[in-house]
């Protein structure tokens, strides 16, 4: 088996003028690690893209919205190994980011989307990844 190569992936926790955050879910077809889970929007970044031009890409390509990057959260990995070998690497590199524009429309690999007021993104908790439930601390929501 191939060495899995470590992947960059970039997204945002975007907020609306209303101060809802913006949560998605990829489409069933799609499979993989984050499958069946609400996330934030984002996706890898691709060779010779800046990290702010990866965010502002992927989160046009899965939502049809436009952003402004607020400010840098701390990066972080996930790492999923099975019987000692690595089958997942990501190292997270994700902002803070308003809505500026456009009209939601799932696009890409994204079945649902939803804004969600930041008090009750308790009562979905258990519906969040785990690794959207970490960078939503990180965001201090």
């Amino acid at each position: 088996m191939a060495e899995p190569k470590i992947i960059i992936g970039v997204g945002a926790v975007i907020e609306d003028d209303t101060g809802r955050i913006l949560l998605v879910k990829h489409i069933p077809e799609r499979g993989g690690f984050w499958q069946g889970k609400w996330i934030c929007p984002g996706g890898e970044l691709e060779p010779g893209e800046t990290i702010e031009n990866g965010i502002r890409r992927e989160v046009k390509e899965e939502t049809q919205l436009e952003i402004e990057l607020v400010s840098p959260l701390a990066p972080f990995d996930r790492i999923v190994q099975l019987n000692g070998e690595t089958l997942l690497h990501v190292i997270y590199i994700d902002y803070l980011a308003k809505l500026t524009g456009g009209e939601l429309r799932t696009g890409s690999d994204i079945g649902q989307a939803i804004w969600i007021e930041k008090e009750r993104i308790p009562e979905i908790w258990e519906e969040l990844h785990e690794d959207t439930r970490r960078l939503l601390k990180l965001a201090n929501i």
